[in-house]
């Protein structure tokens, strides 16, 4: 069992920087792969960023390839997302996930199995 809370959403100018973490619980957070996602009113939720159990490999959505990056604190049992240069399309409910080893994460929702209870960001234009 993996439970996440993540924390550092809020407002935002555009052009703008925030740094959203995702703490989780559980001696096996190393084991793994964990994502972003997020989710507009109205619309389904969507990836934004991966990375997998050891940090090795990140993967993002095309919409925010360059500006946004994903890492992690196997130590700290923390994922981050920074994210620079927003955008007003990116506000949303941002929420972190984790897939089980067997798994390994990737860009569907189906293959995380615990989540947590999401951020808020919001960026002004």
């Amino acid at each position: 069992q993996v439970q996440l809370v993540e924390s550092g959403g809020g407002l935002a100018q555009a052009g703008g920087s925030l740094r959203l973490s995702c703490a989780a619980s559980g001696r096996t957070f190393s084991t793994y792969a964990m994502g972003w996602f997020r989710q507009a009113p109205g619309k389904e939720r969507k990836f934004v960023a991966g990375i997998s159990s050891i940090g090795y490999n990140t993967y993002y959505a095309d919409s925010v390839k360059g500006r946004f990056t994903i890492s992690r604190d196997n130590a700290r049992s923390t994922v981050y997302l920074e994210m620079n240069n927003l955008e007003p399309e990116d506000t949303a409910v941002y929420y972190c996930a984790a897939a089980s080893p067997l798994v390994g994460g990737g860009t569907s929702p189906r293959n995380y199995d615990y989540w947590g209870q999401g951020t808020q960001v919001t960026v002004s234009s």
